[in-house]
């Protein structure tokens, strides 16, 4: 059976290879580079290539449609929302447009499900009235235990710029963090060569990032954070190495104390220029970020 697959203006400019992925079957990709290359993937009933650039309208079909099954993956669990979470979310808006959504997120919560997971930020906004002609495109990540500002497209399109301004750098964050220890320098730049695994496969990857002094304890220090870079766990690692790991950390932490408190690392500014318009966006600390902050009694700032 062929089957013939009508384009959305959702997915203009995306991957023929990604878009049948995601819209037809999940095959391999070795499998559709083969199906294209033999003329049983066809756009407009022409020969194509999976870099093919898809626009709205095109048509694309698949021959013997019926003889491939997507591939088996485990089961995400899906967050059902309660009518709690709809009217608590309203509180963490900062902005709100027809083209993105801009979060307070709060500590504890993930930002997408998965096999392990439950409650998340996704399953979330779904299912509230900012995303109820559209559905959320998580464009950058912050770590579940990290409070602050989260950017969420609602249409492919803009999820595709932010991507691009992620990846050039155009889109500036800045974090607050709370750290053991009394931070001695007002101005530093850390750089790091950091190193995770792939299965077995060893890689280096060189972290950046620019620090300056806000407050500083005999115990503890508020430091701002600007990553140049954007590594995963990179400040928590980075500051990890130089003796200050982050008040809270369960995964990076040189200190053997324990506190009642989450982690102490908020996203607290986010900016960025769209069609020359500027956007600079701040979010309040949590709770449980500025009971801590009491317990910083400062001390001299001469260096």
């Amino acid at each position: 059976m062929d089957k013939i697959f009508k384009v959305e203006k959702d997915f203009q400019n995306s991957r023929l290879d990604k878009w049948f992925k995601r819209n037809v079957l999940d095959l391999p990709h070795s499998l559709i580079s083969k199906l294209v290359r033999i003329k049983k993937i066809k756009v407009n009933n022409l020969k194509t290539t999976t870099s093919y650039k898809l626009k709205k309208g095109d048509l694309v079909k698949f021959f013997s449609y019926n003889k491939y099954r997507s591939i088996k993956k485990e089961k995400k669990i899906t967050y059902k929302t309660t009518k709690f979470d709809k009217k608590r979310y309203d509180q963490f808006i900062v902005e709100d447009n027809e083209n993105f959504l801009v979060l307070n997120k709060p500590s504890g919560v993930p930002v997408q499900g998965g096999t392990k997971s439950f409650k998340n930020i996704v399953d979330i906004l779904k299912s509230t009235k900012y995303f109820k002609n559209s559905k959320p495109y998580i464009v950058h990540r912050i770590d579940k235990d990290t409070s602050g500002l989260l950017i969420v497209a609602k249409n492919r399109a803009f999820a595709q710029l932010f991507t691009s301004l992620f990846r050039i750098r155009k889109i500036h964050k800045t974090y607050h963090a709370i750290v053991h220890g009394k931070y001695e320098l007002k101005k530093n730049r850390l750089i790091d060569d950091l190193i995770t695994y792939d299965n077995k496969k060893k890689i280096v990857q060189k972290a950046i990032t620019d620090v300056r002094l806000i407050k500083r304890g005999e115990n503890f220090s508020l430091l701002e954070l600007n990553p140049i870079t954007g590594r995963k766990h990179q400040i928590r690692k980075q500051l990890l190495n130089i003796g200050h790991s982050i008040v809270g950390d369960k995964k990076y932490f040189s200190e053997n104390k324990t506190y009642k408190y989450g982690l102490m690392l908020h996203a607290q500014n986010i900016k960025f220029m769209i069609n020359e318009i500027k956007y600079n966006y701040q979010a309040d600390y949590t709770n449980e970020f500025v009971k801590f902050l009491t317990k910083i009694k400062e001390v001299s700032n001469s260096y």
